[in-house]
């Protein structure tokens, strides 16, 4: 049974507010066709929630940069400190008066017009398994029984299975997207915090993988796979294989009406459908297989590499550049919150050989991408409406080091500050909110917490502050756990 939501369904599972007749016909032919696993749920997102505020945005494109981003080197960088804190690259001007970033970002710096800075969101813990889960769930509080090692279905649910649990299914695609791939440590170890938790794993946001997944390799192959300690490598092998979508040859829609045909195009579509989505459950997915299967508009978001070689080569030919074209393309089709996990295996880690491997493997893919991700959504009118939001786990240490055995330096771990970047979605360009102190070390100004980062992506995406989510037993639960970022809109 599926958990009631206030304002959405009555007690007795009957909609509590008039639903369309496009809806209901669906249910009724899902019903007909054996699919109707979670009709209740479809009645529920077609019911509108009294009270509900209207969104500032309508979309949101999470970008998580997984091992920690370094602000010192990017977007709050120390040029009066030490050397040993200021680090080796140099910032440059933007196009907003005062406010420079690395010159390893001159797309960016050219565009800061169209995006903000929050260089204070802070939290107290330096592990990558509690800062995972602390910012993918939006909560500072690890839940009772957290283990870094796994995940487990007692821990918070992250940002992005609230959204799915809440949030209007459009278009037969699910509300919430994480791709190209799940976070997963070299050893084989699943970060905790990417999942559903609390609500049960029927509410799992909807996993998009198209990344083969390389335990010893880092950063956006082919061109820039590297290794921390070694450099260059070679990425050749690896492929981003964005799903190709057909329909069994010679089954058209009014033979997939069918229900025996219908079950066999979806068995015949299972290799696919395994390898591409980590499914716990299968019924979850039929209906907006009914619809990747014949929806030529819905089949076009999945397509990155038939696009032409010059939108491609704007975003870079390469899992970063494919990654945040991808997200583009889901949100124009209707996908509200897309979570794109840029690098696996903790990339961003730069414990060694930190100003190398920003500089030749991970600030230039980003530097395009998300510069190109900013201009397309600009273009065709979607910025203002599509909140973009990158963030890591933490920041790095204010102090430069040098590991044992290491050939060149790097930072290490560090919760207390870091800088959060906002484009889109009503938020003012040039804008900086919060700082920190003479080595950016601590919050000197306004800090935010990762409470009130959850909370700005839950208002763009107009869940309004009253929300509850439903835990495996039902029991009501806020989504919210602190206010909205103020300043970053006019």
């Amino acid at each position: 049974m599926q958990p009631s939501e206030p304002g959405n369904l009555s007690q007795k599972g009957l909609p509590a507010h008039p639903i369309s007749r496009r809806t209901a016909v669906q249910v009724g032919s899902l019903g007909l066709l054996g699919l109707a696993h979670e009709h209740l749920g479809l009645l529920r997102t077609e019911a509108n929630v009294p009270g509900s505020s209207p969104p500032s945005a309508k979309n949101v494109i999470f970008i998580f940069l997984s091992g920690g981003l370094s602000h010192h080197d990017t977007f709050d960088m120390k040029p009066n400190a030490s050397s040993d804190v200021r680090g080796e690259f140099r910032p440059i001007r933007t196009t907003t008066p005062g406010l420079q970033i690395c010159e390893h970002l001159p797309l960016l710096a050219q565009r800061s017009h169209r995006w903000s800075l929050c260089r204070s969101l802070t939290h107290s813990t330096n592990e990558h398994s509690q800062g995972h889960h602390i910012m993918l769930t939006g909560r500072s509080d690890l839940p009772p029984g957290f283990d870094p090692g796994k995940p487990k279905e007692s821990d918070w649910p992250s940002i992005t299975s609230v959204a799915n649990a809440v949030l209007k299914q459009k278009a037969n695609l699910p509300p919430a997207i994480v791709l190209p791939e799940k976070l997963i440590h070299r050893t084989g170890r699943v970060i905790p915090g990417q999942f559903a938790g609390h609500m049960g794993p029927h509410r799992d946001p909807f996993l998009l993988t198209t990344s083969r997944y390389n335990p010893a390799s880092y950063g956006a192959y082919p061109h820039f796979l590297f290794h921390h300690r070694t450099g260059k490598q070679d990425g050749n092998e690896l492929a981003f294989d964005a799903p190709s979508l057909q329909l069994p040859q010679g089954l058209d829609w009014d033979r997939l009406r069918d229900r025996i045909k219908l079950r066999q195009a979806l068995d015949d579509q299972q290799a696919w459908l395994e390898s591409a989505f980590d499914l716990t459950q299968m019924d979850r997915y039929q209906e907006m297989a009914v619809s990747l299967l014949t929806d030529p508009k819905t089949k076009q978001a999945f397509e990155v590499h038939s696009l032409p070689q010059k939108t491609q080569e704007r975003y870079g030919k390469n899992a970063f550049g494919w990654s945040l074209l991808l997200a583009k393309q889901l949100v124009e089709a209707g996908v509200s919150l897309v979570q794109v996990n840029l690098g696996n295996n903790e990339t961003w880690d730069n414990h060694e050989a930190i100003f190398p491997n920003l500089r030749d493997f991970l600030l230039p893919p980003l530097d395009q991408s998300l510069s190109a991700l900013l201009d397309d959504l600009h273009a065709s009118g979607l910025l203002d409406e599509t909140l973009v939001v990158m963030a890591s786990e933490f920041g790095r240490t204010p102090k430069i080091f040098k590991i044992p055995g290491a050939t060149s330096p790097g930072r290490d771990h560090w919760g207390a500050a870091q800088t959060v970047f906002f484009s889109g979605g009503g938020v003012s360009g040039g804008r900086v909110i919060g700082s920190t102190d003479g080595q950016g070390g601590y919050p000197a100004s306004d800090p935010q917490t990762p409470e009130n980062f959850a909370a700005t992506i839950y208002q763009a995406l107009g869940i309004p502050p009253e929300q509850h989510w439903y835990d495996a037993v039902e029991r009501p639960h806020p989504a919210y756990h602190g206010k909205p970022i103020e300043g970053l809109r006019s």
